[in-house]
């Protein structure tokens, strides 16, 4: 089944063009029944995608899975912990998120009261053109339920960064009314309300109308849903540890494994490319433009247009097991598969040539802007793009998929009955679901024989790490368990890499300190727009 996949755009003239003038005149619009379309995918503009998050690469540098060879960047703001009320590199997604709730309010008041129905029918035969009419009162119908979506999930990654957020239900232009932060557990509550009340007029897929794809389906607001659950459940906003949030989690991811909609691809290494829209297990994709930006931003400096970027770091490497007897010689042989597809490193062919890191070699450590860890980044990129011909590719960033799921619903198994009770009314186990996920990377993994809550939990997290690596979870994961403070305390460490007569050694060593302060649990709003919400906006404690 083809996934859903969104045109992420910057300005006009992209895959939509979402640069309609809303500010046109009543009289304008309604001679215009387009406008109809304009507004409902101006909705989708603003949904970003992880390629650039920050620095325009990975938000992976900001956690301890990445370190930025560049050594003047926006991710040092969180890794010496000095994120204020004056720097926050992330605010310019808080005003994205808030486009894209105002976008998806204004074209709910547009087509209101039975607007967007007449406006379709205005000068149009409905009776010889009654099967296009009927088409596009659908496409409507679900547009409306797709920003009542678009909502949702600006609301689920508002509250990820900020916590509780205003919550601005109407596009009234002609009011200066400020609208005060809701809480934390009022926004959860918003998000469940608005995905429960129409994700059942979403369409299921867009296998029938290929024209479609990119716009919110049912499974994707599952999903939504299942993440914005779990996250309430986690240690962060749940320090009582209430059970009921855990059931609600548990429920939510279940509904997702349920439905029968998703299933694991067969091969993890999916992520670049066009690989994406082919996957079983994606369930939201965010198309960018075709470019060559990730691979310029990550290959190796010595590769012509590269410049390092986001390196991985030995904490990373680490986490993944061996699959057979570790060689003592050689630490990347037998390695998870996941490791291979996710990460190039001293002696792995990539861009058609064989990676030399050791003294005097192309890709020397000693060598300006290269790799401070020992490693680069493979994931997501598309291999031996001539950078110096402008050759390009397209990019697809997998925002929700199945993978995901199946580990958050053996989170919230876990936490509930422990790894092995498949509860009432579903499907698997904590450990089964958690299994699956592993399985699929390669059967040799070592068995998983954590028995009790607590043991698992550490395997789940350490699950997590591995399949989801620069994926945008590491460093939110770490928040909502409240492990930052313990694991982004800590340095992130490379390898220092010698050879002799022929054979390399490596020697681990601390390349970056990282520094997590309590206040950054949440990020902070800036001075600027606590000034302009007139008392209205509180800022979060700490700044």
């Amino acid at each position: 089944m083809l996934s859903a996949a969104v045109f992420a755009v910057s300005g006009c003239g992209g895959f939509l063009d979402t640069c309609y003038n809303i500010n046109q005149t009543d009289e304008i619009n309604s001679r215009n029944a387009g406008s109809i379309w304009s507004f409902a995918y101006a909705f989708y503009a603003p949904l970003g995608h992880g390629l650039q998050s920050i620095d325009y690469n990975v938000f992976a540098t900001v956690s301890d899975e990445c370190q930025q060879t560049s050594p003047s960047s926006e991710a040092l703001y969180f890794n010496r912990g000095v994120i204020n009320e004056s720097v926050n590199p992330l605010f310019t997604r808080y005003q994205d998120c808030y486009e894209g709730i105002r976008a998806a309010n204004f074209f709910l008041d547009y087509v209101a009261d039975g607007k967007g129905e007449a406006l379709l029918a205005l000068n149009r035969d409905i009776v010889t053109d009654e099967y296009n009419y009927k088409r596009d009162v659908q496409s409507l119908n679900w547009f409306i339920a797709e920003a009542h979506i678009a909502k949702a999930y600006y609301y689920s990654e508002l509250i990820r960064m900020f916590g509780g957020v205003p919550i601005v239900e109407n596009f009234d232009p002609s009011t200066e009314e400020l609208v005060s932060r809701s809480s934390y557990d009022a926004c959860v509550e918003y998000i469940v309300e608005e995905i429960d009340n129409w994700k059942n007029s979403l369409a299921l897929n867009w296998d029938e109308y290929v024209d479609r794809e990119g716009r919110f389906t049912y499974g994707v607001a599952l999903a939504i849903k299942a993440r914005t659950l779990l996250y309430a459940a986690s240690p962060l906003n749940n320090p009582d540890n209430d059970r009921t949030r855990w059931e609600e989690a548990l429920k939510a991811a279940g509904d997702v494994i349920n439905s029968g909609m998703y299933s694991l691809a067969p091969d993890y290494d999916m992520f670049s490319g066009e690989d994406p829209l082919s996957s079983p297990e994606a369930i939201y994709i965010v198309r960018t433009y075709v470019s060559s930006d990730p691979e310029k931003a990550n290959y190796p400096i010595s590769t012509p247009g590269g410049q390092s970027g986001a390196c991985p770091t030995q904490n990373i490497v680490d986490a993944y097991e061996y699959v057979d007897t570790p060689d003592e010689k050689n630490p990347y042989l037998n390695r998870d598969p996941r490791f291979y597809a996710s990460i190039v490193y001293n002696g792995a062919e990539w861009n058609g040539r064989i990676i030399a890191e050791g003294p005097s070699e192309t890709d020397d450590m000693a060598n300006t802007n290269a790799s401070r860890t020992g490693y680069y980044l493979r994931k997501f990129l598309t291999d031996e793009l001539n950078l110096e011909q402008d050759q390009t590719a397209q990019h697809n960033w997998i925002a929700y998929r199945y993978a995901e799921v199946l580990l958050n619903y053996a989170e919230a198994a876990n936490e509930l009955y422990g790894p092995d009770v498949v509860p009432t009314g579903q499907q698997l186990s904590a450990r089964q679901a958690l299994q699956m996920v592993r399985d699929r990377a390669s059967t040799s993994l070592p068995q998983v024989t954590a028995s009790s809550t607590d043991e698992f939990r550490e395997v789940l997290k350490h699950e997590r790490q591995v399949e989801l690596a620069f994926e945008d979870h590491r460093y939110w994961d770490l928040l909502r368990w409240k492990d930052a403070e313990d694991v982004l305390n800590r340095p992130v460490q490379g390898v220092r890499i010698s050879k002799v007569n022929g054979v390399y050694s490596y020697t681990v060593v601390d390349v970056a300190e990282r520094k997590f302060n309590e206040a950054n649990y949440r990020l902070p709003f800036l001075r600027s727009e606590i000034e302009n919400s007139k008392g209205t906006l509180v800022q979060n404690p700490g700044y």
